[in-house]
C-alpha cells in the first residue's frame, strides 16, 4: 500500500464513522477543530483510540481505505507508517479493497474434521476460491472461532452492520447471511442448564441476559454491596483463602496480583478483564458473557475496588460481537442503577469500564500484548519484568484477569474463601469451566469440581460419538497437549497435571476418534502458531515457519517426520522466545509424535 497520503481523502460516511469514535471534527457541530498534535502528552493521550477508530472505517465500507488511514493519522496525530503498521497487524482489518460482506469459515482442530470441510466445498462451488470476490460477497478460511461447541463455525464482518456468527453452518446459512439475513442472533447452549449444583454456569440458560431485574433476580448484585462492606484488605484476604488461580492458563493466584496492584504507590491503577479467547478449543469465556455478562461487569468492579482503580477495560475477542454487544448493554444498564460511575451505589467511589474489541490477532490473548492492543500499538507482547502489576496499561500498575477467573470473585465474596476452597482439591479449589468438543455426543461448556477426572468429563457430555473409546484428546488447546486414554483416570487438577507434564491450560478438551488424520490436525497446529507468531523476536518467527515446513515435508514425502529436527526447533523457541506463543508452539506437535500419533524417526 502506497503511504504517500497527500491525494488520499476519506469519504463523508468515512469521516462520520472515524468521528463517531474519536470525536467531532472542525467545523462540524460541537467539533473542537481538526488539528495536528505534533507529540506530547495531548497526542499519546488519544493514541488509544487507534483501533476503534480503524474497526468504525473497516466497519463502514468492508475495509480501511488510504483516505481513511489518513484522515484518522490526521486526528489522532499518529504517522502514518506507525498505523498501516497497526492495521496490517490483525487479522480482521483490511487495507486492500474487498467486499463488504466477508464469511470466515473456521477450518481449524474442533471444526476441521467435523463438518468445514464440507462446508469449505459447498462455498467454493457456490462463490469460488476463498477471497473471490462473488458480486460483493466472500469468503475465506480462518483459525478457531470459539464456536468449538456446535460445528463448523462461521463469522461474517458485514459492511455498514453488525457482525454476526453461526455455529453448525451450512452453506444455504452463509449464503443467507451474506445475502442480507438477519435472523436475531442466539447465545450458547448449555447442557448443564439448571442445574442446581453449578455455581459459574447457575445463570446461563436460565435467567435473561439482557435484564438487569433478571440478574437481581438471580442472585446478582449481591456480591458488590458485601465487598464495599467488606474493604479492600478484607476483599484480597479472602481471596487469598480461596487459593483462587488464573483460569485463563497460566494458573497465577489471583490474590498476588491484586495486593500487588493495591499495594502500589501509584494513585492511578487499572483493572482489565481479559476476554480475548482465541485457544482453539476454548470457548467458556464466550458463553459466559453471551449468558451471563451482568457478572463479568459486577466482577470487574469488584476488582477495581478492590484494588483502588477508578477504570477498568474488557477487551473482547473481535469474533465474538454478540457478547461485546451484551457487555455494552450491561455495563449501560449498570450506569442507569448506579451501580457503575462517578458514585457507586451512592458512595464518593468511582468506577467505570470501557468494552474494547480485539481485530483477530491470537497474540492479545498475552496480557502485555493485549496492554499495548488498548494503548493504540501493534499487539507484541513486552519483556517481563517489569510486570503489569508495577508498569502495566499505560505505564501504571494494573491487574489482568480472565473472565472465568473474575466470575469466580463473586461467590468469593458472598460465601467467604474457605467455603469456595472447599470444593475441588486442596491445591486447584473451586470448580472449573471445560470446553468439551470434537467426537463426542454432546459438545459444550461443563462446570465440574476441580479434580474430576478426564474421563468423568467426557462422560458427562454423552461419551463419545461411536460410544468407543478416544484414539487421542487434545488438553488446552493448541498450545497443549495430545494425551492418550490412559489419560482418562487423570483427575483435571494443576497438580495431576503437572505431575502428567500436560496443562490444563484455559480448559480445552477436543476428542479425537480413530477417524481423525492426525497428520493433518498437527500439521493445522504447526500452520497455526506460523500464522499467529506475532515476529517481534526471531526464534519464534523463524521456529514457527520451520516447523510448519518439517510438517509439510513430512506429509508430502510420506516419509518419516525428523523427531531430532522437530526437538530442536522446539528447544530454540520453548529456551529464547519473548512469550508463552514460543514457549508453547511446540507442545501439541511433539506430544503428537511422542504418542505415535505422527509416524516419526
Amino acid at each position: 500500500m502506497d503511504l504517500r497520503f497527500l491525494d488520499a481523502e476519506a469519504s463523508p460516511e468515512e469521516r462520520d464513522a472515524i468521528d463517531a469514535v474519536v470525536g467531532p471534527a472542525e467545523g462540524s457541530p460541537g467539533g473542537p477543530g481538526l488539528r495536528v498534535v505534533r507529540g506530547g502528552g495531548e497526542a499519546r493521550s488519544r493514541r488509544h483510540l487507534l483501533l476503534p477508530a480503524l474497526q468504525a472505517a473497516q466497519n463502514r465500507i468492508g475495509w480501511i481505505s488510504r483516505g481513511a488511514l489518513d484522515y484518522i493519522c490526521r486526528r489522532l496525530s499518529v504517522p502514518p507508517a506507525d498505523a498501516y503498521g497497526v492495521a496490517t497487524f490483525y487479522g480482521l482489518l483490511s487495507v486492500e479493497e474487498r467486499p463488504p460482506r466477508v464469511a470466515h469459515v473456521c477450518d481449524d482442530v474442533a471444526c476441521r474434521g467435523f463438518g468445514a470441510a464440507d462446508l469449505i466445498a459447498g462455498l467454493e462451488a457456490e462463490l469460488g476460491p476463498a477471497g473471490t470476490d462473488g458480486g460483493g460477497i466472500s469468503w475465506m478460511p480462518s483459525p478457531c472461532l470459539g464456536r468449538c461447541d456446535r460445528p463448523p463455525a462461521v463469522f461474517f464482518q458485514l459492511a455498514g452492520e453488525n457482525d454476526r456468527a453461526r455455529s453448525a453452518a451450512t452453506v444455504a446459512d452463509v449464503l443467507a447471511v451474506l445475502a442480507g439475513d438477519t435472523s436475531p442472533l442466539l447465545g450458547a447452549a448449555v447442557p448443564q442448564a439448571g442445574d442446581p449444583a453449578l455455581r459459574l454456569l447457575r445463570r446461563v440458560g436460565v435467567a435473561d441476559p439482557t435484564s438487569l431485574d433478571a440478574y437481581r433476580a438471580h442472585g446478582g448484585y449481591e456480591a458488590l454491596p458485601r465487598a464495599m462492606e467488606l474493604g479492600s484488605a478484607r476483599i484480597i484476604d479472602e481471596l487469598e483463602t480461596s487459593g483462587l488461580r488464573g483460569r485463563g492458563g497460566a494458573a497465577f493466584p489471583a490474590a498476588v496480583k491484586w495486593r500487588a496492584v493495591a499495594g502500589a504507590d501509584e494513585r492511578e491503577r487499572y483493572v482489565i478483564c481479559n476476554a480475548d479467547e482465541s485457544e482453539p478449543g476454548t470457548f467458556k469465556d464466550r458463553v459466559l458473557m453471551e449468558g451471563d455478562p451482568f457478572a463479568v461487569v459486577e466482577s470487574l468492579t469488584i476488582a477495581g475496588f478492590a484494588v483502588g482503580a477508578r477504570r477498568g477495560y474488557i477487551y473482547v475477542r473481535g469474533e465474538y460481537p454478540l457478547a461485546a454487544s451484551r457487555l455494552v448493554g450491561a455495563i449501560e444498564a449498570a450506569r442507569r442503577g448506579r451501580l457503575l460511575g462517578p458514585s457507586l451505589l451512592g458512595s464518593a467511589v468511582e468506577f467505570d469500564i470501557d468494552v474494547r474489541r480485539g481485530a483477530g490477532a491470537y497474540i492479545c490473548g498475552e496480557e502485555t500484548a493485549l496492554m499495548n492492543s488498548i494503548e493504540g500499538h501493534r499487539g507484541e507482547p513486552r519483556n517481563k519484568p517489569p510486570f503489569p502489576t508495577s508498569h502495566g496499561l499505560f505505564g501504571k500498575p494494573t491487574v489482568v484477569n480472565n473472565v472465568e477467573t473474575l466470575a469466580n470473585v463473586l461467590d468469593i465474596v458472598t460465601s467467604g474463601g474457605r467455603a469456595f476452597a472447599a470444593t475441588g482439591t486442596d491445591r486447584t479449589t473451586g470448580t472449573r469451566l471445560f470446553c468439551l468438543s470434537g467426537a463426542v455426543a454432546r459438545g459444550g461448556v461443563y462446570e465440574v469440581a476441580s479434580g474430576t477426572t478426564l474421563g468423568e468429563l467426557i462422560e458427562t457430555g454423552g461419551g463419545t460419538r461411536d460410544g468407543g473409546e478416544p484414539a487421542a484428546i487434545l488438553l488446552g488447546g493448541a498450545a497443549g497437549s495430545f494425551v492418550g486414554p490412559d489419560a482418562l483416570a487423570m483427575p483435571l487438577s494443576f497438580e495431576a497435571a503437572a505431575d502428567r507434564g500436560v496443562s490444563l491450560g484455559s480448559g480445552a478438551v477436543v476428542v479425537f476418534d480413530a477417524a481423525a488424520d492426525f497428520g493433518d490436525l498437527v500439521r493445522r497446529i504447526a500452520a497455526f502458531f506460523r500464522d499467529e507468531s506475532c515476529g517481534q523476536c526471531v526464534p519464534c518467527r523463524v521456529g514457527t515457519v520451520r516447523q510448519e515446513e518439517l510438517f509439510a515435508r513430512h506429509l508430502a514425502s510420506g516419509e518419516p517426520l525428523d523427531a531430532g529436527l522437530l526437538s530442536d526447533i522446539s528447544r530454540v523457541m520453548s529456551d529464547a522466545s519473548i512469550c508463552g506463543l514460543g514457549h508453547t508452539a511446540s507442545g501439541a506437535v511433539e506430544s503428537a509424535v511422542a504418542l505415535g500419533l505422527v509416524e516419526a524417526t
